[in-house]
């Protein structure tokens, strides 16, 4: 989809809407001076453009469309997994940039038209930072989960965990200390067969390991320290 065959196709389709040259460019909307503090800290670099388009976005009253074209990109970067190469790309032409941005508004559909992610995906071209469009999706994301009160709970396991069991993992977590009162939960599954058996648990900034591959490693560790 995004091959250097389809960019070239959309660049000769029609005529390149050329971003502007400038140093660095901000994408935060015209908006009444106020203070928008994000719910949560994030870091990297991908932190602080999830964070300054979080601000863009409540400034601009555009928060709900915002993070719904957010996830859509997010959900598109790990469908294709030739995209995050091309976005990494240092070579880009102005032109090749356009035609990218072009091609992702066309495949978010409808939460394209939001002016602040028009904004945002500019921007990013802009200061050659297009690589890092899945990282800041997923720090985006995280404002997100934490402005609604959601606790992230990722539950790693050898194999897929079926719903029951996801529902009964998501019981015991709600009743743990480290979950909040009134918080509510956003469980993940993820597969990882390196693990063996058992699970790995992710509450927020907590992990709990009980995993085999886990329990082997702390078996070996002992009987090389004892040897």
């Amino acid at each position: 989809m995004f091959s250097r065959q389809a960019i070239r196709s959309i660049r000769a389709a029609a005529p390149q809407r050329m971003l502007a040259r400038a140093p660095v460019r901000c994408f935060a909307a015209a908006a009444p001076n106020q203070e928008v503090k994000p719910p949560v800290a994030v870091y990297g670099l991908d932190g602080t453009y999830a964070t300054a388009l979080y601000t863009a976005a409540v400034k601009s009253s555009s928060l709900d469309p915002t993070a719904r074209a957010l996830s859509a990109l997010k959900d598109l970067c790990a469908k294709d997994p030739k995209l995050t190469s091309i976005l990494s790309t240092p070579t880009l032409s102005d032109g090749d940039k356009s035609a990218i941005i072009a091609e992702l508004q066309k495949n978010i559909g409808a939460a394209s038209a939001n002016e602040t992610v028009k904004n945002f995906l500019a921007t990013l071209a802009e200061n050659n930072r297009l690589g890092i469009l899945e990282g800041v999706c997923e720090k985006f994301g995280q404002i997100m989960s934490a402005s609604r009160g959601e606790v992230e709970v990722v539950v790693t396991s050898a194999q897929p965990l079926d719903n029951k069991t996801l529902s009964r993992l998501e019981s015991a977590v709600s009743k743990s200390p480290y979950v909040g009162q009134g918080k509510k939960l956003k469980v993940t599954n993820q597969v990882n067969p390196d693990i063996i058996g058992g699970l790995v648990v992710e509450i927020g900034d907590r992990t709990i390991d009980v995993s085999v591959s886990s329990k082997i490693a702390k078996m070996n560790k002992l009987l090389t320290d004892t040897l």
